[in-house]
């Protein structure tokens, strides 16, 4: 990326109490992220947005670019929906979901790809969208991250990095870094329009920095992850996915 425009920082992708996995309000995850010198978060709860528009519109007065978005459930796995202002139905396939993702103006990416633990969309599934998530802070391994890097390199998909954290303290192990043509260096990122971000992501100029979360605390969210979502599902009586597969290694 050229060195004499403006670099965001972004965490593209971030749970809050608006997810049945987590329980953090956008006001401390927006807070912690100005602290910790983030550009902006996207708030990607499963299939929510309410608290996603919230924090988008509270985002400049903590210093950062306001960016909604949703992680939704299609039929072949999780896809990020960043920059809607409505959520795409539940359910979808791949395809019909991306289209209705860049109808709104938005940007398409594939979170944790491969990774059916966490319904990640297989490969053989994985059409066209506006990015991979080829680096996710809470993986167990550098594996995955690997196998995703390779995959995004070989077909041209630009390149995400995010922490997907459901817990504050883990906002920012990874990031996405944007740069921005046609803005003046030193404009705060409160004051960068979002249809401009978003057109930087479309055009690939990203790049990924970051560390994996401990092992310890993304084995303590996966089981919670697990009991949390048994409870939601029953209480909206969707059908259950476990989220511990036959074969961690299938794809």
């Amino acid at each position: 990326m050229s060195e004499d425009r403006p670099v965001l920082a972004i965490d593209p992708h971030v749970h809050s109490e608006g997810s049945y996995d987590a329980n953090e309000p956008v006001e401390l995850i927006l807070e912690h992220a100005s602290d910790i010198e983030l550009d902006g978060v996207v708030i990607t709860d499963h299939d929510e947005i309410e608290e996603s528009l919230r924090a988008a519109e509270l985002a400049p007065e903590y210093g950062l670019v306001g960016i909604p978005g949703v992680e939704v459930s299609t039929a072949a796995g999780h896809v990020l929906a960043i920059g809607v202002t409505e959520r795409p139905e539940r359910g979808q396939s791949f395809e019909a979901t991306v289209r209705g993702i860049r109808e709104q103006g938005g940007v398409a990416v594939v979170p944790h790809p491969f990774q059916r633990s966490r319904h990640g969309v297989r490969r053989r599934n994985l059409g066209e969208c506006d990015g991979i998530e080829v680096y996710n802070s809470m993986v167990f391994t550098g594996y995955r991250n690997r196998r995703a890097r390779k995959f995004a390199q070989r077909h041209e998909y630009p390149r995400f990095g995010a922490s997907d954290a459901h817990s504050i303290r883990n906002v920012g192990r990874a990031y996405t870094e944007v740069a921005l043509p046609e803005i003046d260096p030193g404009t705060p990122a409160s004051e960068i329009p979002t249809e401009t971000v978003l057109a930087a992501l479309r055009a690939g100029e990203t790049d990924i920095r970051g560390k994996r979360t401990p092992i310890h605390r993304s084995t303590r969210q996966y089981a919670k992850g697990a009991v949390r979502k048994s409870a939601y599902l029953l209480t909206k009586r969707l059908p259950y996915v476990s989220p511990w597969p036959a074969s961690m290694d299938s794809a």
